[in-house]
C-alpha cells in the first residue's frame, strides 16, 4: 500500500461486479482521494495479453455507468502483468480514451549481480 502513495483509499479486494449475467472480480479497487477517481488494479500472474486489456476496458465502462458519483473523476485501471509487450500494449489501447495502464511487476526481487548487470546495460546505452 505504501507504493502507491498519498491519497489511496482501499475499497474492495475481489470486488465482485454483476455484468448481465455473469459475475466478475476487480484484483483490488482503491478510491483516490485527492484525485478524486476510482484506480482498479487487476493482477496477472502471466504475459500481458489483449483480452486482459479488453477486460479492463470493460470494468472501466462499469465503473463509469454504475458507480461514478457527482463530483468524480474517471475512474483508471492499472494492469501488472509478469511479462509486458509494449508493442501489443500499444495496438490494444491505440483506439482508448480511457486511462489505463499497464506495467511489469516482478515476483521478487532481482539479485545484486542482477542490478550490477542492469546499471551496466543501461548506462552503455
Amino acid at each position: 500500500m505504501l507504493e502507491l502513495g498519498h491519497g489511496f483509499c482501499f475499497e474492495a479486494k475481489q470486488k465482485r461486479i454483476l455484468i448481465g449475467d455473469q459475475y466478475y472480480f476487480i484484483d483490488l479497487v482503491f478510491y483516490h482521494r485527492v484525485l478524486k477517481c476510482h484506480v482498479l488494479i487487476d493482477l496477472k500472474m502471466k504475459a500481458v495479453a489483449h483480452e486482459n486489456i479488453g477486460q479492463l476496458k470493460t470494468y472501466i465502462h462499469y465503473y463509469k455507468k454504475h458507480i461514478l458519483l457527482p463530483g468524480d473523476n474517471p475512474p483508471v485501471a492499472i494492469l501488472l502483468v509478469t511479462e509486458s509487450d509494449q508493442a501489443l500494449v500499444e495496438y490494444a489501447v491505440a483506439d482508448s480514451d480511457l486511462q489505463l495502464f499497464v506495467s511489469k511487476y516482478v515476483l521478487e526481487l532481482p539479485s545484486t549481480q542482477q542490478l550490477a548487470d542492469f546499471i551496466r546495460k543501461e548506462l552503455s546505452s
